[in-house]
């Protein structure tokens, strides 16, 4: 397999891409990690798409290997958005699916609705398509945590003590059920954290994945989704933040779209079913290629 990397220029700085490739002429599939301000470390295991396609990863601007500027006025939906058309023109990827995980689907659903050429597809992975919704489906999540971690929560985010380590404790017990159910924690996780950067996702989202108070807490496209026209996919994780009531909800709105559930995963499908995730998505990508012949 070879394996291109270099960086690409865009608004604000150069972000780093990386092209896995066995040498199929099939159409390539860009991944958009999730976030805001991760990078496309916990998705790695990905590669192994590429014995069917070329796999696309790239760190967005500001995380990962990707250069981190330090204005804040570039941590908004749009310039994310302005960035991949110009990693899709500077890699020349005139054709593509595109597989969008949490944010990366918030990503994805915005980029399709600027009506971009040359996208085959789009799978919508645990997908985040209204912020108000979401903030809903979390409320009712963090009823089912024990009474005393829900206190915890609710005191910190009243007194502004969301940066406590009391208040991490809390989320670390909400992201055991509905991030990641594997039991200890994949080591390689706690490793990617220095990846991140924590500025972006306050300044976009919030001090945690329920309590939404970024620029994107208002977020909702869920009635431009009939624009969405190509094959579309939307997966989630049974005991998934994103939901499989709300994930279904937008595979209805999505005119072409297909629905799956992932029976034994919370948000991380990909890591926590890796064989069944990978076949659902390879299934679906073959699919598209098939029905264009």
């Amino acid at each position: 397999m070879s394996v291109q990397e270099g960086f690409v220029q865009v608004t604000g700085g150069k972000v780093w891409y990386q092209i896995h490739n066995t040498g199929t002429d099939k159409t390539p599939v860009i991944l958009l990690h999730g976030g805001p301000g991760s990078s496309h470390y916990a998705m790695q295991g990905l590669r192994i798409l590429a014995e069917d396609r070329p796999v696309v990863f790239y760190d967005q601007l500001g995380c990962g290997k990707s250069e981190r500027p330090t204005d804040k006025s570039l941590w908004r939906i749009d310039r994310f958005v302005e960035e991949l058309g110009q990693i899709r023109e500077a890699l020349s990827l005139d054709r593509v699916h595109i597989l969008g995980h949490s944010w990366g689907t918030t990503l994805a659903a915005a980029y399709m609705l600027t009506k971009p050429t040359g996208v085959k597809s789009v799978i919508f992975s645990s997908p985040c398509l209204s912020a108000p919704r979401w903030a809903e489906d979390q409320r009712r999540n963090r009823e089912l945590l024990p009474e005393e971690v829900q206190a915890v929560l609710t005191e910190c985010e009243e007194n502004g003590t969301t940066d406590s380590e009391a208040y991490k404790k809390a989320t670390v017990e909400f992201n055991k059920r509905f991030v990641c159910r594997l039991d200890p924690m994949p080591a390689f996780l706690k490793e990617g954290a220095q990846h991140k950067n924590p500025e972006i996702y306050n300044i976009m989202w919030g001090p945690s994945e329920f309590h939404v108070t970024g620029n994107l807490k208002d977020f909702d496209c869920t009635s431009q989704l009939k624009n969405i026209r190509v094959p579309s996919l939307y997966t989630c994780g049974r005991f998934d933040e994103a939901t499989p009531e709300s994930t279904e909800y937008f595979s209805r709105l999505t005119p072409n779209s297909k629905f799956h559930v992932f029976e034994n995963s919370a948000h991380m499908p990909y890591l926590e079913e890796r064989e069944e995730y990978v076949r659902v998505v390879n299934e679906f990508l073959l699919s598209v290629d098939e029905s264009e012949k």
